[in-house]
C-alpha cells in the first residue's frame, strides 16, 4: 500500500465507489462531489482548484439592496422577464463605460447567470437560419456549454486556437465558416482555462468574418476586466475591455457578476444583445417562436420558456452594484485583484515541484496572472495526473474536458486558495515531486 499524504486507500475506495470510468473525464461538478466524499471521509482538507468559485465576499453595497428589495415585497411578484428597467439602463451604461460600445436598454437583459444566457443564445442564435445549424468553439473553453448544446441537440465544431494567434486565426476560421453551416461562434476573453486574451487583431479579425459569413459571436465575458496586465476600472476612460462588438454589428455579449463582483450565488448574469441584431427578422425563427424578431425570440421565446424571469431581488442587488461602478464610487477591479497575486504565487510553487506550464503565452507576451492557470507533469498524461494529484490532496480539471489539444495537462483556478494554504500546496506537490522524480 503507497504511502501518501491522503490515505491511499480511502482515496482509491472512493473513485471507485464514484462509478466514474475516467476520474479525468469526469465532469466538474462530478469531481467537486469526488473531493467532498474524499474530505469527509479522511478529515482532510484539499488544496481545491477543480471550480471557479468566487473566493471573496459579496459586493456590499448589492447586499444590502437585495435586502431592502425583500424587505419591501418584491420576493412576492413575478419580474418583468426582460429586467426593472433601472437595472436594464444601468447594464447599458455599464457597457458604454466599460466597452465604449453603445446598446440600447432595452438590448440589456439580465439572465440566471451567464450560463443562462448563453442556453438562450443557442437556443435562438443557432435556430435563425437552418441552413447554418451548427456552433463553432474557439476552445479551450468552458465545458459546460457544449453540454448545453448537447440538450439541445445542436452540432458544433471546435478549435484549440492557441496555434492560431494573429493572422493565423484568419484563415482557420475562413476553414470552418466558408463551409455555410457555422450559426455562431463562442468564446472567453479572458480565455477560461487559458487565460489567453485576444487582442484587437484577433477581435477584428472576428468581427470581419462575422459580418461576411452573417455568423453571430457569443462573446463570453466571465471575467469581465480582469486582464491585470493594464488598468481597465475606470469607467468613461481608456483602456477598455477588448471586444468583438468594435467590429461587428452581429453579437451578444455575455457579463458575468459571478467573479468581477463576487456575486456568483444571486445567479444573475447580463446579456446585451446589438442593437442591430435585436431588431433583425429571421423567418426560420417562425420555427419555434412567435416572432421572427431576433429580439423577440430571445425575450419571449427562449427566456420565457427557461425561466419566466430573473431572480426579483437579485436584480436590485445587481442594480445598486452597477450603479456604485458606474458612478466610480465602487472600484470592482480593486477587489479582485488578490487572484493574480494568488496565481503568481501558486505558479512559483508547481515550477519549483517539477510540473510545467501548458499554454504559457499570449500570443508573443507573457501569460497574465489571473483566475486560472494551466500546468503539466513530465511523463503523465492530464487524465492521470488529475487522478494521482487526489492522492496528494490536490484536485483540478483536465483539459481534455475543454477542447483543448493539450491533452498533458490541467486547469488550476486560484480563487479557493487562501494564503495560509500556500505552504500546504508546497508541502504536497514536494511530496509528490519525490515520488514521481
Amino acid at each position: 500500500m503507497r504511502k501518501t499524504p491522503i490515505d491511499y486507500s480511502i482515496v482509491t475506495e472512493k473513485i471507485k465507489e464514484s462509478g466514474i470510468p475516467v476520474v479525468g473525464r469526469a465532469k466538474i461538478r462530478e469531481i467537486v462531489r469526488l473531493v467532498n466524499e474524499i474530505e469527509q471521509a479522511t478529515g482532510e482538507s484539499f488544496i481545491r482548484m477543480e471550480m471557479g468559485v468566487p473566493g471573496l465576499p459579496p459586493a456590499e453595497v448589492g447586499v444590502n439592496a437585495e435586502i431592502e428589495a425583500l424587505r419591501n415585497g418584491v420576493a412576492s411578484k413575478y419580474p418583468m422577464i426582460d429586467g426593472i428597467p433601472e437595472l436594464k439602463d444601468q447594464i447599458s451604461l455599464f457597457v458604454k463605460n466599460f466597452l465604449d460600445i453603445d446598446v440600447n436598454a432595452q438590448n440589456c437583459i439580465p439572465t440566471v447567470g451567464s450560463m443562462q444566457g448563453g442556453f438562450a443564445a443557442f437556443m435562438v442564435a443557432g435556430r435563425r437560419n437552418a441552413k447554418q445549424d451548427t456552433v463553432l468553439f474557439i476552445d479551450p473553453g468552458f465545458p459546460v456549454q457544449k453540454q448545453q448544446l448537447n440538450v439541445l441537440g445542436i452540432p458544433y465544431e471546435t478549435f484549440d486556437v492557441y496555434n492560431y494567434r494573429g493572422e493565423k486565426l484568419r484563415e482557420k476560421l475562413e476553414s470552418y465558416l466558408s463551409k455555410g453551416n457555422i450559426s455562431s461562434i463562442i468564446y472567453s476573453n479572458p480565455n477560461n482555462p487559458s487565460w489567453i486574451c485576444f487582442d484587437e487583431t484577433e477581435l477584428k479579425i472576428i468581427g470581419e468574418m462575422s459580418n461576411k459569413y452573417d455568423v453571430v459571436i457569443m462573446e463570453d465575458l466571465a471575467y469581465f476586466a480582469m486582464d491585470f496586465r493594464q488598468d481597465l476600472s475606470k469607467p468613461g476612460q481608456a483602456p477598455y475591455q477588448a471586444s468583438v462588438a468594435k467590429y461587428t454589428n452581429n453579437y451578444i455579449l455575455l457579463i458575468s457578476s459571478s467573479k468581477s463582483f463576487s456575486y456568483a450565488g444571486q445567479r444573475i448574469g447580463m446579456m446585451a444583445i446589438s442593437n442591430e441584431l435585436y431588431k433583425r427578422r429571421f423567418a426560420d425563427l417562425k420555427r419555434f417562436y412567435s416572432s421572427d424578431e431576433f429580439g423577440h425570440s430571445m425575450i419571449y421565446g427562449a427566456l420565457y420558456a427557461l425561466s419566466s424571469g430573473t431572480s426579483h431581488s437579485a436584480q436590485y442587488g445587481l442594480c445598486a452594484i452597477l450603479k456604485a461602478v458606474n458612478s466610480g464610487e465602487f472600484n470592482f477591479i480593486d477587489s479582485i485583484k488578490v487572484y493574480g497575486d494568488n496565481a503568481k504565487r501558486m505558479k512559483e510553487i508547481f515550477l519549483a515541484n517539477g510540473f510545467k506550464f501548458v499554454y504559457d503565452m499570449d500570443g508573443e507576451k507573457p501569460l497574465a496572472d489571473g483566475f486560472y492557470f494551466t500546468v503539466s507533469y513530465p511523463g503523465l498524461t492530464g487524465d492521470e495526473l488529475l487522478e494521482e494529484l487526489l492522492y496528494y490532496g490536490v484536485s483540478a480539471i483536465a483539459l481534455s474536458t475543454t477542447g483543448s489539444e493539450r491533452t498533458e495537462g490541467l486547469r488550476a483556478c486560484v480563487s479557493q486558495i487562501r494564503p495560509e494554504q500556500f505552504a500546504h500546496l508546497q508541502d504536497r506537490l514536494k511530496a509528490f515531486y519525490q515520488d514521481h522524480k
